[in-house]
């Protein structure tokens, strides 16, 4: 349950990154999900070093920063793949 879990957020954060960041980025639905996945995984653990991994309610502090990483991920992926964004 936990792998499916992962990807699920995986999928959200992708996709909330994605939504976050201007213009359109040429990037597919797999590599998202993946880039979301390694952002949750990043995020969750910069979110404990930080000393905010326990929240109670929602954590909000731990999704921003996993969307902000995840951002940053699709941001590298782009330049380093070297596609073109489209306006």
């Amino acid at each position: 349950m936990e792998i499916i879990g992962l990807i699920i957020a995986g999928a959200i954060i992708g996709a909330l990154a994605r939504l976050f960041m201007p213009g359109r980025q040429p990037v597919g639905v797999l590599i998202t999900i993946i880039l979301g996945i390694v952002g949750v995984l990043i995020g969750y653990w910069l979110a404990g070093l930080l000393g905010v991994e326990a929240t109670s309610g929602i954590d909000w502090i731990r999704w921003i920063i996993s969307i902000v990483v995840a951002a940053v991920l699709i941001g590298v992926y782009i330049a380093m793949t070297g596609r073109r964004r489209t306006v």
